[in-house]
C-alpha cells in the first residue's frame, strides 16, 4: 500500500519540480518573497553589524595575546634571572 502512494506521488513530485525550474515561475517566486526577506535583513541588520564588530574585536584580542605570548617567550631568559636574583 505504501509503496504504491509513493509511486504514485512521484509523477506529482517531478511535476512540481519541472514547474519550479520554469524562469516565469522563478521570477515570481523571487518577487513574492523580496518583501519578507527585505523586512527580515532590515530587523537582523544591528545584529550583523555587531557580531561582525565582536568577531573584529576577538580576532584583535587574540592577535595582541600572542604578540604578548612571543615577547614573553623572547625575554624568558631576563625573566628566568630576574626571578633568581630575590
Amino acid at each position: 500500500m505504501k509503496d504504491t502512494l509513493i509511486q504514485a506521488s512521484m509523477p506529482l513530485v517531478q511535476q512540481c519540480l519541472d514547474i519550479l525550474k520554469r524562469d516565469d515561475i522563478k521570477t515570481e517566486i523571487k518577487s513574492v518573497f523580496k518583501p519578507v526577506i527585505d523586512i527580515i535583513l532590515y530587523q537582523i541588520n544591528p545584529y550583523i553589524y555587531l557580531t561582525i564588530s565582536l568577531i573584529f574585536l576577538i580576532f584583535i584580542m587574540f592577535l595582541s595575546i600572542l604578540i604578548i605570548l612571543i615577547l614573553l617567550m623572547r625575554n624568558k631568559n631576563n625573566l628566568i634571572t630576574f626571578f633568581k636574583d630575590d
